[in-house]
């Protein structure tokens, strides 16, 4: 994990051969400047496929993840995070925790102006859990779009 008070700017994976992280402690995310640092502007990505594991059952849950953020003096390099998300392939946590967690530590780490995550996770027991968390109130005058995730309906 790298020193949420000095986030590395010099990347670690881009253009490198890079190997899936044993856990998501062990995942270097990649911050480099922000192009448009002067200008109110939205991030989103979308990971459809996200998948971690029951810390009850060591069975596999899945997740559409959407992660919005206005960057701040830096952004996240999208192969470190795609590395990071897929470390918790075999992490075992609850959905809550996964969620928060990723959210919390791309906050922390990149300190964009402001960050949220909407978990939408599919069904384990016949309940969906969605879990979402913001770091607080978005900048005025920023544009924020719906994540566009619809709420589960099974079959219907």
């Amino acid at each position: 994990m790298t020193d949420s008070s000095h986030p590395p700017l010099a990347p670690k994976h881009l253009g490198q051969p890079s190997q899936l992280p044993a856990a998501p402690e062990a995942a270097v995310l990649d911050y480099v400047p922000n192009p448009r640092s002067g200008e109110l502007y939205l991030v989103r990505f979308a990971a459809p496929e996200f998948t971690s594991l029951c810390p009850v059952t060591g069975q596999p849950d899945f997740a559409h993840l959407v992660i919005d953020y206005a960057p701040g003096e830096t952004i996240v390099e999208s192969k470190s995070l795609k590395l990071f998300l897929a470390s918790f392939r075999n992490h075992a946590g609850f959905h809550e925790d996964c969620t928060v967690g990723i959210g919390r530590r791309l906050f922390d780490e990149m300190r964009p102006r402001w960050l949220r995550i909407g978990g939408y996770w599919y069904p384990r027991g016949g309940i969906p859990i969605d879990v979402f968390w913001q770091s607080g109130p978005p900048p005025e005058g920023l544009w924020l779009p719906d994540q566009g995730v619809a709420p589960y309906r099974g079959r219907g």
